[in-house]
């Protein structure tokens, strides 16, 4: 079934996995790097001005942007302020004129930073709990011609987890994701595709999760004989190779904002 966000227990899960999170995070990488391809074929070009990402979390995405990009000022955002250190991280020695850290619930942040070139995120919309309403007033906060790419999960993301565990975000259609864009904003692109991971065991995929925080949605305690019983009934459902797998599901989006 369904759960679900407690943006506490995200921020909580968040920034225990800050330490953690670059070094197990290679899907969330693999999507910030097609982010930064994806905004270079949409025609943003150096220096790309006035730069807002929320979501930031430990800067992935942040260094791979500035290590080919500048900009004239970046606004960073996360929920866990923590995060500060690893965006300064980021940019430092980068061509970023002037940066702002922003912490925080995205959906509460008010006002958004204005007159922006580009608005970024990776792996966070799904953790937002009325994106439409984001999106709208993001709109007013993004220049005419300006551009929004973002990365997010579709349905068949972690499924060995969610009919395991019965326990899961609800993930939106390529469809839904697609109508935030509204009146606003013009979908440029939006594409998909599905990763398969594989584990030595259901133990190391609970130690890939725990150490990348994405358990946001699951609040009740695990007895022993129920995580025992978990790790039998993965291994014997969804085995791979000498061990188990794990299945992915990005969805990548890129806006522009329409101009008249």
């Amino acid at each position: 079934m369904s759960a679900g966000i407690d943006k506490q227990l995200v921020h909580r899960r968040f920034r225990r996995a800050l330490p953690t999170y670059a070094g197990h995070a290679e899907v969330q990488r693999r999507m910030a790097a097609r982010l930064v391809a994806m905004i270079e074929s949409a025609g943003a070009a150096p220096p790309i001005g006035r730069v807002f990402e929320f979501g930031c979390g430990s800067a992935m995405l942040t260094s791979m942007l500035f290590e080919r990009h500048s900009a004239e000022a970046f606004y960073a955002n996360d929920l866990v302020a923590e995060s500060r250190a690893f965006v300064e991280q980021a940019v430092a020695g980068r061509p970023v004129g002037r940066l702002e850290f922003l912490p925080g619930d995205v959906e509460r942040l008010d006002p958004l930073p204005g007159n922006l070139d580009l608005a970024l995120s990776n792996a966070t919309l799904q953790w937002l709990h009325e994106p439409a309403r984001f999106f709208e007033r993001l709109a007013g906060s993004v220049k005419p011609g300006g551009l929004v790419a973002f990365s997010t999960f579709g349905a068949e993301n972690m499924r060995e987890i969610a009919t395991l565990a019965e326990a899961s975000l609800s993930y939106r259609s390529l469809g839904e994701i697609a109508a935030l864009a509204g009146a606003a904003f013009e979908v440029i692109v939006i594409e998909e595709e599905i990763v398969r991971q594989e584990f030595d065991s259901p133990e190391a995929v609970l130690r890939h999760i725990r150490a990348t925080g994405v358990n946001g949605v699951a609040r009740r305690a695990w007895t022993r004989s129920h995580y025992l019983d978990f790790l039998q009934r993965y291994r014997a459902a969804h085995p791979a190779g000498s061990g188990v797998a794990l299945t992915w599901h990005p969805v990548y989006c890129c806006f522009r904002r329409k101009k008249s």
